[in-house]
């Protein structure tokens, strides 16, 4: 059972581990008015951390579905200039950023796509010159989740709502490395140095693709951007302020070459995308643009994934999880990108993170197209990691190592 005492370790973890709140640097917290208690102590350990100031910005799910479903596309499609203001100034303040998901999975489904396609599509254009601060990792953002009765009959439908609630609190802590007892930031720092090692390894194959098999048939080869690199276990800011974005994380992630994937792929997990949970998926890649693709649920809105942008039927990430990673074990499909996404290898379709490219943080839209990047105004990671996968690192010379064997690692 979740104690407070847990969740004040959750929150203190996520400050001082996650972000890494600098003396004097601003923080934004993003969170539901229904995690009131654990944003207000996010805040506290910020304040005490030397922030300079903590702003947040409230959000309430079933506000911005009625929003959905009652405003017309034309008002969907607006973006005020204050909230690009407002972003632009915290980032100019050297913001760092803290994002808390409790959010129900699915709770879209009976939203008009096209209205939610319409509002996204107007807030990243809007937006699109300050996604770098994020996606380069100019100042530090994190993402963590807290259960919500909500989210827990979802994953739990046979529960009542308190007993699917508890569990999943259990889990989401658990695999986050906080217990009653333990030292979560002290146990962080041991995983992101085994994860560092894993990326470290990888990167002195310099493997000029990966291949892919599993026994729901996939069988892809992703080519990987020349010079690019492998990262694992944290990322680092200009200034040198190590943090970790994703809490859990598991992952080695690299960068595909945008014409370079060729083959099937097959989802091993559903994916949760606008509110809409998308099942039972593949899609088929020539050249590294998506040519084929079907699901047995929200097809529609797998369709509308694909063809949000130019590049959004290109992948912009390769990332590696074992299958025994404490996320895979618990057995839990949490419809949630941030857990199911380390719990099994995944690709993500739209824009790839320029760390991935050795000097590509330095570098415009047109110098990372030029290396060979994807460019989108998203950036959608989907699960296809089995028990069984293998995958086969191809070097230059076309020589073939084994990377994974049975789902896990081979070295």
């Amino acid at each position: 059972m979740v104690s407070e005492k847990m969740y004040e370790k959750l929150a203190e973890l996520v400050v001082k581990k996650g972000v890494n709140v600098q003396e004097g640097q601003p923080v934004l917290i993003r969170g539901s008015v229904r995690d009131a208690d654990f944003v207000e102590k996010v805040a506290r350990y910020a304040h005490e951390a030397g922030a300079k100031y903590v702003s947040v910005d409230w959000r309430d799910s079933e506000l911005t579905r009625m929003s959905y479903q009652y405003d017309s596309i034309e008002v969907l499609s607006t973006v005020p200039q204050w909230m690009y203001d407002k972003t632009k100034y915290l980032q100019d303040d050297g913001v760092c950023m803290i994002s808390i998901a409790s959010e129900k999975p699915g709770l879209m489904a009976d939203i008009d796509g096209e209205k939610i396609n319409a509002a996204n599509a107007a807030y990243y254009t809007k937006m699109a010159d300050l996604m770098a601060y994020s996606m380069n990792n100019i100042g530090q953002w994190c993402v963590i989740g807290v259960p919500s009765k909500e989210w827990a009959k979802v994953v739990f439908p046979d529960l009542d709502e308190d007993e699917a609630f508890e569990k999943l609190g259990d889990a989401i802590f658990e695999v986050t490395r906080v217990t009653e007892d333990n030292d979560p930031i002290r146990e962080w720092e041991e995983h992101d140095r085994e994860l560092i090692e894993h990326a470290k390894k990888l990167n002195e194959y310099n493997f000029k693709a990966l291949h892919f098999s599993s026994e729901l048939g996939t069988d892809l080869t992703v080519e990987l951007v020349k010079d690019h690199i492998w990262v694992a276990g944290g990322c680092t800011t200009p200034k040198g302020v190590f943090f970790d974005p994703n809490m859990p994380t598991e992952e080695s992630f690299c960068m595909p070459l945008k014409t370079g994937t060729n083959g099937i792929v097959y989802a091993s997990k559903p994916l949760s995308y606008n509110g809409k949970v998308i099942e039972d998926f593949w899609l088929r890649f020539e050249n590294g643009k998506v040519v084929d693709f079907d699901a047995k649920k929200e097809k529609d809105s797998l369709k509308k994934l694909l063809e949000f942008d130019e590049g959004s039927s290109y992948l912009g990430e390769v990332a590696l999880v074992p299958y025994d990673s404490p996320i895979s074990k618990s057995g839990i499909l949490f419809f949630n990108t941030l857990y199911d996404e380390n719990a099994a290898c995944h690709l993500a379709l739209g824009r790839p993170y320029p760390e991935n490219l050795k000097g590509g943080v330095d570098m415009d839209k047109e110098e990372l197209m030029a290396h060979g990047a994807n460019d989108s105004m998203q950036h959608e990671d989907f699960m296809f990691g089995t028990k069984e996968m293998n995958i086969d690192g191809i070097k230059e010379d076309g020589t073939l190592v084994p990377v994974f064997r049975n789902g896990n690692f081979a070295f």
